[in-house]
């Protein structure tokens, strides 16, 4: 079981790949995928010795068929030949035929179970009799065992690679798009594998939600602990995109399941050049190290939250705070300002913004603001009501002063070891009162769950606010690759990403004593809880990090279709390479943009492909044009 409150990395078993060991005491191993064709020997070989130089451990390449598997030994012996000893990985989809191909020559072959043998998804029910489906797995396993045998013979290692995205059409009719059919997915090859004793396996479950992937992944280890195995872990949240984004997107899931001890390898996908994956690989990491040997946090589980299926806490609604409310955003006046500026052109402003002691001398009609308790009560002393959008917030020691103050919302600073007799009963009394959940603890994810758990147990049902303070400063170089704001981005990200996937979360308030601009500040607290899908305030896009799959321009795609679509809030657009992942992964989606073929590109709408092999130099004017008409479709429909 997975402690709430201690961090300890989670024991497994030690998969041997090639010179490297994942898993058990070992390092959580960094890794990352070339973009390079397969059959190109040179381009292959040129950008792994660039994700290995800039830090990755091990590095994975496309085997689309069996020639280029078969080039895997001519780029394996240039590698070696240049001195690097890097294990390689072949990622096998749609054919079994090459993985055995892949097994003599790379150190770790990738085999997708929702296409090693069943046939790629097409979004088809299919009914089975429990004779037929029996039947099914007898015939994986008959095709699993010889690719197992190679395996042994060669010391090759095997990483079950589970997506959401391609999910076989007979899991998805038995199980439903769900994390316990994704699991499953992944036990019936587990299976297959321990009853066959080979244990070189690493697992992984990856999904371009956050919220999947982590429920996942937590449900695969309950599963896999009740059939003793302890498989090492590969995490990463597919086609998390680019940028800020990619970045903040790939910290909350992957981070999640890091600061609970899960994961033994990681790899953070992003739609840009694979080596700039490392450093924000290596910086998440290290950040979640941070919590090792911490003191304990003495601290219950409320016994009614289910780790495994997490739900939201039921809360008050205190004005916008809480209840079926979307998380609120808090932020800080910027320094010397009298207004708050809008964070970005396509994001809200902060639903309220903390003045501390002193109202600027114009307040806008439309935006909240907190003041300091003491100040509150000053201008009501003077006869001064403050404002109907000012609201008081107030520091532990100040609780004896709450029910003396009027106000519809109030706030109060707390941190778990608070003396709780105090604190419970004026919560129990006030429940116009909003919790600012605060922590300097060494590891502030136990700290700041265990109050939200003794508030549950003891029936306290304020909203709570999670308030989380860095120090970052930007510098002209950063020392390990990763600039102050992405350290940022990513600290803050990783450490909200439990909290929100717990159910926990009413509202976010980030804080940092550096010279960050305030902007930046706001919008990552925006960028986190969509990243949690929590509260969607723009367009998301769900792209993938590209490979030797890709079909077209993938970097050059994505900018413009950006460029065009960036202002339609609650939008997500999925931009995949090649069919591998494409209408699974972006099934949510309201729009794709998926390699048929060289520069050919098909069109979806949700799960319907609605324009096939369209070329590339048109795909993306069309895709705007299917945007608008759709929206000036839903426009008329409105209007009568």
């Amino acid at each position: 079981m997975i402690d709430l409150f201690h961090y300890e990395r989670r024991k497994s078993t030690v998969a041997q790949v090639g010179i490297l060991n994942i898993g058990g005491n070992n390092p959580v191993r960094l890794q990352s995928m070339t973009t390079t064709s397969t059959d190109d020997t040179e381009a292959s070989v040129v950008q792994a010795e660039r994700i290995i130089n800039a830090g990755g451990e091990l590095v994975r390449l496309t085997t689309q068929g069996k020639r280029e598997a078969e080039n895997l030994k001519h780029i394996s012996a240039q590698l070696r030949t240049d001195g690097y000893k890097t294990p390689l990985c072949a990622d096998v989809h749609f054919n079994a035929n090459v993985a055995d191909v892949a097994a003599l020559y790379a150190e770790k072959v990738r085999i997708n179970p929702g296409n090693y043998v069943d046939p790629g998804r097409t979004f088809k029910h299919l009914e089975y009799t429990e004779e037929e489906y029996a039947g099914e797995l007898q015939r994986i396993e008959e095709r699993l065992t010889p690719f197992i045998k190679i395996c042994k013979e060669h010391h090759t290692a095997v990483r079950i690679g589970v997506n959401h995205g391609s999910l076989s059409d007979r899991i998805m009719s038995r199980y439903g798009d769900t994390p316990e059919g994704i699991v499953e997915s992944c036990m019936e090859f587990l299976r297959i594998f321990k009853q066959q004793q080979f244990d070189d396996v690493v697992i992984s479950i990856k999904a371009s939600n956050t919220v999947v992937m982590v429920r996942s992944v937590r449900l695969l280890i309950a599963e896999m602990d009740k059939a003793d195995m302890h498989y090492p872990l590969h995490l990463g949240v597919t086609e998390a995109g680019e940028g800020e984004d990619g970045r903040i997107k790939s910290a909350v899931g992957i981070g999640a399941l890091l600061a609970d001890g899960i994961g033994d390898t990681i790899r953070v996908s992003l739609s840009e050049e694979p080596e700039k994956e490392i450093p924000v690989a290596a910086h998440l990491v290290r950040h979640i190290r941070k919590k090792q040997g911490h003191i304990l946090v003495p601290a219950e589980v409320y016994k009614g939250f289910d780790y495994l299926h997490p739900q939201r806490r039921k809360t008050l609604s205190v004005g916008n705070i809480g209840g079926e409310n979307v998380p609120v955003v808090i932020a800080n006046l910027p320094t010397g300002k009298q207004m708050p500026t809008v964070v970005a052109p396509n994001l809200p402003r902060p639903d309220y913004i903390y003045v501390n002691d002193m109202l600027p001398e114009r307040l806008s009609e439309n935006q909240n603001y907190i003041l300091d308790y003491n100040n509150y009560i000053e201008l009501a002393t003077k006869g001064e009501l403050p404002p109907a959008n000012v609201y008081p917030i107030f520091p532990t020691p100040a609780i004896p002063f709450i029910g003396t103050v009027k106000s519809k919302i109030k706030f109060l600073v707390l941190k778990y070891g608070t003396p709780e007799e105090e604190f419970l009963t004026c919560l129990k009394y006030h429940p116009e009162v909003v919790v600012i959940c605060v922590s300097n603890h060494q590891n502030r994810l136990a700290e700041q769950r265990a109050l939200v758990h003794r508030m549950m147990a003891a029936g306290a049902t304020n909203p709570v606010v999670f308030a989380q303070m860095y120090r970052h400063s930007v510098t002209t170089e950063p020392s390990d690759g990763v600039s102050a704001k992405e350290q940022f981005q990513i600290e803050a990200a990783a450490d909200m990403g439990a909290l929100m996937i717990d159910g926990l979360t009413d509202g976010l308030w980030l804080m940092n004593e550096g010279n960050l601009s305030q902007a930046d500040v706001e919008q990552t607290a925006f960028s986190i809880l969509q990243a949690g899908r929590l509260r969607m305030v723009k367009t998301e896009y769900i792209s993938c990090p590209g490979c030797g799959r890709t079909l077209y321009d993938l970097r050059t795609t994505i900018a413009r279709i950006k460029e065009a679509t960036q202002g339609m809030k609650g939008l997500k657009i999925g931009i995949m390479g090649c069919i591998v992942n494409g209408p699974g992964e972006m099934a949510d989606a309201d729009y794709g943009y998926v390699g048929a073929g060289p520069k050919k590109i098909s069109l979806y709408r949700k799960k319907e492909c609605v324009e096939r092999n369209i070329p590339e130099e048109e795909a993306v004017e069309r895709l705007l044009a299917l945007i608008k008409s759709d929206r000036e479709k839903l426009a008329d429909k409105n209007r009568k």
